[in-house]
């Protein structure tokens, strides 16, 4: 694992010069010195794809220990009202609207208020029974019994930054009671590119959720309503927990939808998608380097099984739907030169972990590491007392608090 940590060369080297007895005191100190980078945490971890191609890590099949619901006003509801299910579309060229209801019928939740961890931090809270410490292969000291909490979006960049070409990253991570909590935070060039997308842009956003709405009812028995509202604020989202390697992680992933009759949660969740429709070789080739990554790495990392996808032309017309097994996915691609490996997502996600909390050592929500990646670059992180990226809140930081010490 150490493999793909750089560090700084001065801290491996230490300056030599002709021996002088009476140096030794000052021969001493550097030899402590030396001892001591050696132990010091790497101040990088590079990102190089190369690295990670080596044996799948252990990844525990996820288990879902919770969920919660977001109704239209963003309200955190400890159920599951908000979880709707696949209906799946008569006709394999649906001739689906994504355009309709657009101008007259879509309330658009305010992306640029940040919730941060707020909605999964109440889940805990309402649910600390429910996370499961009964797994002893992996030690961890956190009063939670998990080493990390987090979005599942988050852990998605993480796995497929060995291949992102384009957008850089930026997580605040911070230690409490043993746990450490990432929350993501907009770079620039994010903020940039929301405050200035085109109407275009805008409206291709909302095709993802009106094609949810052709595929997706409130009740088991139920059929879709493409009539009614499409209300961006709404959420149904699963919280699971698993284990990569030595990292215990709880996390929550919004839901789509599920499967009537299907196994239990969360082998019975769907995630719906929309692409633009394959005409030519290279078009394929785009789809399956580039989006079939990130569709892999969001489904993959809770255990989603499968994937439909409505393939739509230039007009927001669904002219054809496909169904993806997750599972099969590295599959599809295995025949594409220079593609995209599982495995390579999987380890870069573990060694980052890894470097997290070797990083991530002073227990106190104040304190924030702020990790930041660039394409073509080294992961680095610089840290923030008090600072704006301060990200746990005041009420979860002390319920947490005077729950612990109503248990001793």
């Amino acid at each position: 694992m150490a493999q793909s940590y750089r560090r700084d060369p001065q801290h491996d080297s230490v300056y030599k010069r002709p021996r002088d007895p009476s140096s030794d005191f000052n021969s001493d100190k550097r030899h402590r010195a030396a001892e001591e980078a050696q132990h010091r945490p790497a101040e990088t971890l590079s990102a190089h794809r190369q690295l990670y191609e080596r044996n799948f890590p252990l990844y525990k099949q996820p288990v879902e220990v919770g969920f919660f619901s977001l109704d239209s006003h963003r309200n955190f509801f400890n159920d599951q009202r908000q979880l709707r299910y696949y209906v799946e579309p008569r006709k394999s060229c649906p001739d689906f609207n994504l355009r309709d209801g657009y101008t007259n019928r879509f309330v658009k939740r305010d992306d640029g208020v940040k919730e941060k961890l707020d909605h999964m931090l109440k889940w805990i809270l309402a649910n600390r029974d429910k996370i499961k410490t009964r797994d002893q292969t992996s030690s961890s000291s956190s009063a939670l019994g998990v080493d990390f909490v987090t979005w599942r979006g988050h852990l998605t960049k993480v796995l497929t930054t060995p291949y992102e070409t384009q957008e850089g990253w930026m997580l605040a991570a911070s230690k409490f009671r043993g746990t450490i909590y990432i929350s993501e935070v907009e770079t620039e060039a994010a903020r940039a590119n929301r405050v200035t997308r085109s109407e275009r842009q805008e409206e291709m956003m909302y095709w993802g959720y009106k094609f949810e709405q052709y595929t997706c009812a409130d009740g088991a028995d139920g059929t879709p309503d493409p009539g009614g509202v499409v209300n961006t604020n709404e959420a149904f989202c699963t919280v699971v927990q698993t284990r990569l390697a030595d990292h215990k992680l709880l996390f929550s992933g919004e839901v789509d939808c599920r499967v009537k009759d299907a196994p239990p949660a969360p082998g019975c969740y769907v995630e719906l998608k929309t692409s633009a429709e394959i005409c030519t070789p290279k078009q394929r080739s785009n789809f399956h380097r580039y989006k079939l990554l990130k569709w892999w790495a969001q489904s993959f990392l809770p255990g989603v099984p499968q994937i439909v996808a409505g393939f739509r032309d230039h007009d927001g017309i669904v002219v054809s739907i496909q169904t993806f097994q997750t599972s099969k996915i590295s599959q599809l691609i295995k025949n594409e030169q220079n593609c995209w490996k599982p495995t390579v997502c999987m380890n870069f996600c573990n060694d980052f972990l890894s470097f997290v909390k070797s990083v991530v050592k002073e227990d106190d929500p104040r304190l924030v590491y702020l990790l930041e990646w660039d394409p073509h670059r080294d992961v680095t992180y610089t840290v923030h007392r008090d600072s704006p990226f301060t990200f746990l809140p005041e009420w979860y930081v002390k319920d947490t608090r005077s729950h612990h010490s109503s248990q001793h």
